[in-house]
């Protein structure tokens, strides 16, 4: 059972909490495994220290703030390894491999939204791009037609964009589900009048 607001702690569990909580009670207490937590503790990155009756190895109260630290970094995707590093060697390392997760997380979805762009062009459906939750290029021409935009408007829109920040500009209409011939003709289109 997981401790919650709702929950009184039982005598036994005050018990554990000042000698260290075995395995099986850490493992449901977080919603892991008992043996993930085993794993963890094979690879060295969380190991318990050993104790108590029966030589039951028990967790620290630091062992758990490890862990859940732990957790945190596992639910952003980073690897174990790469968690390991970071945490026995604290305040070096954890902005570069979040970076790099970052990194890793731009490539998966744009990886993504091509796959999406090509299943919608094989069943030949562009009604299709309400259903992915994304903005695409019809609904971003609509929404600046219907907010005043005449076509000059929109190149001179696209031309300072490109000018001020063209990788960035590229990125938006990667995020449009735009392909990236389309791409190249409307950055020349935008910036055939810039000359």
């Amino acid at each position: 059972m997981t401790r919650g607001p709702w929950r009184q702690p039982h005598p036994r569990d005050e018990a554990n909490d000042r000698t260290g909580v075995t395995v099986g009670r850490l493992a449901r207490r977080v919603g892991l495994s008992r043996s993930t937590l085993l794993y963890y503790d094979r690879i060295g990155l969380l190991t318990p220290r050993s104790g108590g009756r029966g030589a039951y190895r028990r967790y620290s109260e630091d062992d758990v703030r490890r862990l859940e630290q732990i957790l945190e970094l596992r639910a952003a995707g980073v690897r174990l390894t790469d968690i390991k590093r970071i945490l026995d060697v604290p305040g070096e390392g954890l902005a570069a491999v979040l970076e790099q997760r970052l990194e890793e997380l731009n490539t998966d979805i744009a990886r993504l939204r091509e796959q999406q762009r090509l299943i919608i062009g094989i069943l030949k459906g562009d009604h299709l791009h309400a259903r992915v939750g994304v903005m695409n290029r019809d609904t971003w021409v609509a929404l600046l037609a219907a907010s005043g935009f005449s076509q000059d408007d929109m190149r001179r829109w696209h031309a300072e964009f490109d000018r001020l920040a063209p990788q960035r500009h590229r990125e938006f209409l990667e995020f449009l589900c735009i392909p990236a011939e389309d791409i190249e003709r409307i950055r020349a289109w935008a910036l055939a009048d810039d000359d």
